[in-house]
This record gives structure tokens, sequence and C-alpha cells, in this order.
């Protein structure tokens, strides 16, 4: 896979025009000692950018973003220093500090054409982080300050891609979520069902084992009842025949009663001759 299209750091060059107007300041330094420090500071700037861009290229990025800020604190809205700190932040894939450094370094230049790297910068740093939409509408911004960048173009493509696939896969996960909410909506409403009827088992059950016991009470009821009828009936034969053998007593008694006086009665008989 072909990677993404990075801009180089930016060096500092001084124009003709510069020069001159160093040679005037250089020359107005030879009358006033108040000119050379100044002189000596816009130098410094100079040495401390394109000495980082050198260990940049020699991919020591940390090194290079020491040179970086040392130039920011010769001057805070220099362009070059601003832009290349935010490219060492990339390399170091700091992505977030990156992202603020190439926001401020828009801040500070005029120039479409450094505008430009500046937003293709900008839109790596968010496709890096994976925030497609945000890094397309950046390349664009970059494409039309520079209609003609082909490397913006691929790039823009790229995300463009990787925007769909990442809409594919958040559809997929939603369609995924959706039927495992589904199978666990499912699994719930078997496990309520299963629930209740368990509880009507259980109802039943204890319906049952109520009934069973009722069913119990009423026989034993039903038992000591029969048990009582035969115990008042033994008692009652028992009574009964009692009374029938003080009959039978009193009758004896009556019967020897009688026979005692008979005895006792004198028999007439025949005279023995």
């Amino acid at each position: 896979m072909r990677f993404l299209c990075d801009f180089v750091p930016l060096r500092i060059y001084f124009t003709a025009k510069t020069l001159r107007r160093k040679a005037l300041k250089y020359y107005l330094a030879l009358l006033f000692i108040i000119g050379i420090p100044f002189t000596v500071n816009a130098q410094s700037l100079r040495g401390l950018v394109n000495d980082g861009v050198e260990k940049y290229n020699g991919k020591k990025y940390n090194d290079s973003e020491v040179d970086f800020k040392k130039g920011l604190e010769k001057d805070s809205k220099n362009f070059n220093a601003i832009f290349n700190l935010g490219d060492s932040h990339y390399k170091q894939g700091r992505y977030d500090e990156a992202m603020k450094s190439f926001q401020l370094a828009l801040k500070n230049t005029n120039d479409n054409d450094y505008k430009a790297k500046t937003y293709h910068n900008i839109g790596n740093s968010l496709l890096k982080t994976e925030k497609y939409q945000e890094s397309i509408d950046a390349y664009k911004n970059a494409l039309k300050l520079n209609p003609n960048d082909q490397e913006t173009k691929y790039n823009l493509s790229y995300a463009l891609n990787m925007l769909k696939q990442q809409k594919e896969q958040k559809q997929q996960n939603k369609n995924k979520n959706d039927k495992n909410q589904n199978k666990d909506q499912n699994k719930d409403q078997n496990k309520q069902d299963q629930n209740k009827q368990d509880q009507q088992n259980k109802n039943q059950n204890q319906n049952k084992d109520q009934q069973s016991q009722q069913d119990n009470t009423k026989q034993q009821d039903k038992q000591k009842q029969q048990q009582q009828a035969q115990q008042d009936k033994n008692k009652m034969s028992k009574e009964e025949a009692k009374r029938i053998l003080n009959a039978l007593k009193n009758n004896e008694q009556d019967l020897q009663k009688k026979l005692r006086k008979f005895a006792a009665k004198k028999v007439k008989t025949d005279k023995d001759w």
C-alpha cells in the first residue's frame, strides 16, 4: 500500500530583497552598535530552523523539535518554525499536537502555497486519528488553493475510501449489535417464560400438596371417627354383657331360692308297711 504523502520541513532562505535589507542593517550596525543584537538574533532564528531541518531529515525528530521550539522563542509567529514543529510532532505520532501547530501556522501566513501545504498536513494528522470526514474537508481546502496537487488528490481518495469502510463497519457492528440484542431479548423472554412455567408448576405442586394434606386429614378424621365408633360399640357390648350376666345371676339366685323352698316342704308319702 502506498503511504500518505507528507511534505518535507521548510528551510529559511534569504531572497535578494532580504539580503539587501540585511546588508543595509549590517551597514547600519557599523554605525550604530544597537543594530548588532538584532542582526545576530535574525541569523540565530534561521540557523535554528535549518539545523532542525537537518536533524529532521536525519530522522532525529525529537532533536529537531527542540531546535524548532528554540526558533519560536526568537519569533513566535515564524511560519517555518511553526510548520516544521508540526512536522516533527507528526513524525513522533503526536497527531493532536501536530494539528495545533498546523492550525497556528495557517494564521501566520498569507501565502496560498504554504496554506495548501498546511491543509494537506492537517488532513494527514486527522487521517491518522481516523477522523476521516474532517481529513476530507482539509484535503478539499488544500485543493481549492492548489488544484493540481496530485499528492493531495491521492490522499483525498484514500480518505474517502477509508470513510466508506468506516461507515460499512459501523453498519455491520450495528447489525451485529441489533442481532445480539434481539438474541438477548429472546433469551430473556425465554427465561421469563421458563420462570413463569416453573412458578406455575410450583403453584400446582403446592396445590397438590395442600390437597393431599387435606385428603390425608380427612382420611385421618374418618379413621378416628371409625375407631371411636368401634370403641363406642365395643364399650356398649361390654356393658350389655355385664347386664346380661347380672340378669342371669339374679335368675339363678331366684331359682336357688325356689329349689330350697321346695326341698323344705314335707312330701306326703304312702304309709310304710
